[in-house]
């Protein structure tokens, strides 16, 4: 009974960058790291025509771009960063520190320790993404982070005005005008005037992407970045209409965004493409959505929800949109996805912008791996282990010494044996000298 009633038609989404774009970065990536700041100012004069005298803004500088946003624009920010806020704080109180002790004397723990130092990079280009800002400074500062350093590329030769206001009401410790490679590189990396960061954070264009690809290892990143993605599950009681504004709403992300409906109604899928039809003329974006909906939409029509469940665990979506009778059942059923949304009184869009779950989520099918991020990204969990009790570290030392020479490692194995000699009656048959106890 399954069948597609709109297969894709462009090339999927590539994992890994084009030897261009690969060559193009790993280039700028070696200059920034042999020349520092002359190369990221010859990068941005090139790339962005922008060479300030500093590329971060001072205080005064923040204070004056943030007083001339209008303070309903400032009010709006302030509202998505309360429930950014919100649920970012909940995550962090969620995770808990313990220690236990498992032998008699012996204690092993653990504890959350953020990072020192994460970088976010708010992009600029086709749109201007200001929730970014609320996405990966707030939420690293809610971590912990001491320092957070926020960058953003310059807007037509000026510093952007809502994304520098929604970084600084973030909490951002620097504000960086600074695009492209350049700006990853040097966040990474350092230079004579930027300290470098322990974590990137932050969607950007395919060089932006790549760029964190590359520099992964030195410095730890949120996610490999893809386009983004949406997946909605629909039965015979959802609104057409609906599906076809919400699936639109995500095709202007780009024009290589996957835009796909499973549903168990022919009618509904059929009635959706025609409001497709319709909508996409009058959109004002339509010159990116259109390409992303006739190239990688899709609709399936599928025999049942379950069915319907498991096609959508095979796409692993970066949004998953449920729009049946009964949308909870979906926290159930499935399995793979970024973020899930119930019910019609909820969207994508209200994830991306205000809702206060992060929108920084995994895509090219990484859902089925990983979350997105979240306050757990920038705390690293941490062990430590202390055994106060001589016969629990006698105990321990003659296993470690037996299991260690099962794997040949007698350096592993002597060091148990040490113990097991000091703290226990073991004889230590190796040492030419007598341990004193």
């Amino acid at each position: 009974m399954s069948h597609v009633l709109k297969a894709a038609v462009g090339p999927a989404a590539r994992r890994s960058s084009t030897p261009d774009v690969t060559d193009t970065v790993a280039a700028v990536i070696a200059d920034v790291r042999a020349s520092g700041d002359a190369a990221v100012r010859r990068y941005s004069e090139t790339f962005d025509g922008w060479s300030p005298a500093s590329f971060r803004l001072s205080d005064e500088e923040v204070r004056g771009i943030v007083s001339s946003v209008p303070e309903t624009v400032l009010d709006d920010i302030r509202f998505a960063q309360t429930q950014v806020r919100q649920f970012a704080r909940a995550q962090r109180e969620s995770l808990h520190e313990f220690e236990i002790e498992t032998l008699p004397g012996v204690f092993l723990g653990q504890r959350n320790i953020p990072v020192q130092a994460s970088g976010a990079y708010v992009p600029g280009g086709r749109y201007p993404l200001t929730a970014s800002a609320h996405m990966t400074v707030l939420t690293a500062k809610e971590a912990g982070v001491e320092r957070v350093a926020a960058t953003t590329p310059p807007n037509d030769g000026l510093p952007p005005q809502i994304s520098v206001a929604a970084m600084h009401l973030a909490g951002a410790d620097e504000i960086y005008v600074l695009g492209g490679v350049q700006a990853v590189a040097a966040l990474a990396l350092g230079t004579e005037t930027i300290a470098p960061v322990n974590i990137l954070t932050g969607p950007g264009n395919a060089y932006v992407a790549e760029a964190k690809r590359q520099l992964f290892g030195e410095v730890g990143i949120d996610l490999f970045a893809g386009p983004t993605e949406t997946l909605i599950v629909a039965d015979d009681t959802a609104d057409p209409f609906t599906i076809a504004v919400d699936l639109l709403s995500q095709a202007e992300h780009g024009p290589d965004s996957p835009c796909v409906l499973i549903t168990t109604s022919d009618e509904v899928g059929n009635a959706v493409l025609g409001h497709i039809k319709a909508l996409l003329p009058g959109l004002a974006t339509r010159a990116v959505a259109e390409p992303a909906w006739e190239n990688h939409g899709q609709v399936h029509v599928v025999g049942s929800l379950p069915d319907a469940y498991r096609l959508a665990d095979l796409f692993a979506s970066e949004h998953v949109q449920i729009l049946t009778a009964d949308p909870r059942e979906a926290l159930e059923q499935m399995h793979n996805y970024g973020a899930l949304f119930l019910g019609e009184k909820t969207c994508v869009p209200y994830g991306d912008k205000v809702i206060g779950t992060n929108h920084v989520l995994p895509t090219l099918g990484a859902a089925r791996y990983t979350g997105g991020l979240w306050v757990g990204k920038f705390l690293k969990t941490v062990t430590y282990q202390e055994v106060r009790s001589a016969e629990s570290s006698a105990l321990l030392g003659e296993a470690c010494g037996r299991l260690s020479r099962l794997e040949r490692f007698e350096g592993h194995a002597r060091s148990g044996d040490l113990r097991a000699a000091k703290y226990g009656t073991a004889p230590l048959s190796w040492a030419p000298y007598a341990v004193q106890s």
